[in-house]
């Protein structure tokens, strides 16, 4: 059995390769090594948010015992929109537009990052164990609909020039990934995947429940602590470097689970990540390079999730 999840887990590399040199190769003329480099540029980021929302999205289902949640439905998405409101409203749409970029992502993510440690650390220093991961989640919902009220009275009341600056925003772009923020962002990858590694053999028993984990000798509240702060980083340096994608992470969390046949968490981190890679590469290459459209790819992407969303609710699938 494990040959076959590991050929399984072989076939998503190779597919991912495929599509990677699909869109380093398509229609590849004129200036071909400066042509590279910008693709290049932007295949890096297309592949790093794959794996950051696919990894990141098992992990929370695994953390809350719900396979229809992730990490938006504690409101990353609506406090990123909030910030870029707030700095439009601030300082305009000309002033906005002005602001160093590398300042602006290490801002954003750092303040996406604190506000929710700072939530995780409220609601599970208390050791009540599940019914604080359920508060987690439950306070998380009501803090999205607060800033996404705070952003849809702050866009009512500007100027509707520099609304159409907030509107760029809403939805992830892919087209004007800095290399140094890109830079950041691999490198908080890179020290969330050895964290990520150094956990594996608990996530299986995690998955198990708290109850089971802790009999079974697992410090628990430790390992939940260090996923959330994963989860968190994650979430946050893959939001403030495209935009947000709130059902991404669901769609290619299910997909995974149906391709890995397994539990394992060995093969499903690797799946979802690999199969998030795909779907975001794959959509460039359709969207970009066949059809010639642009700004396309997150708003298909938030369909065919939320129909997923509605189809797995109405299944009753949520573990």
């Amino acid at each position: 059995m494990t040959i076959v999840f590991e050929r399984r887990v072989l076939i998503l590399w190779a597919i991912l390769l495929c599509v990677c040199v699909a869109f380093l190769g398509w229609n590849l003329h004129g200036r071909i090594w400066f042509i590279l480099e910008l693709r290049a540029v932007k295949l890096s980021g297309l592949v790093l948010v794959g794996f950051a929302i696919g990894t990141s999205t098992v992990m929370f289902q695994t953390i809350s015992g719900n396979r229809i949640l992730t990490p938006s439905i504690m409101g990353f998405d609506a406090l990123f929109l909030l910030l870029q409101t707030s700095m439009v409203f601030a300082i305009g749409g000309l002033g906005y537009a002005h602001l160093p970029s590398v300042a602006r992502f290490i801002v954003e993510t750092v303040i996406m990052m604190a506000a929710a440690m700072a939530l995780f650390g409220w609601l599970l220093g208390r050791g009540r164990g599940r019914a604080d991961v359920q508060l987690m989640i439950l306070v998380g919902v009501i803090f999205g609909l607060l800033f996404r009220s705070l952003t849809s009275f702050l866009q009512r009341i500007i100027d509707p020039s520099e609304f159409a600056v907030v509107q760029g925003a809403m939805f992830a772009s892919f087209g004007a990934i800095g290399r140094t923020e890109l830079m950041i962002a691999a490198l908080v990858f890179a020290c969330a995947a050895y964290f990520i590694w150094r956990l594996m053999p608990d996530f299986d028993v995690m998955a198990l429940g708290r109850g089971a984990a802790i009999s079974l000798g697992l410090d628990y509240d430790r390992a939940q602590r260090i996923m959330l702060g994963v989860v968190a980083a994650l979430v946050s340096v893959s939001t403030a470097l495209v935009g947000p994608i709130t059902f991404l992470g669901l769609l290619v969390a299910s997909l995974a689970h149906i391709w890995a046949q397994t539990s394992r968490h060995a093969v499903l981190l690797p799946a979802a990540g690999l199969i998030a890679a795909i779907v975001l590469v794959a959509g460039q290459v359709a969207f970009e390079r066949i059809l010639h459209l642009q700004s396309t790819l997150a708003v298909v992407i938030e369909f065919f999730g939320g129909m997923l969303f509605l189809v797995l609710v109405a299944k009753g699938k949520v573990r």
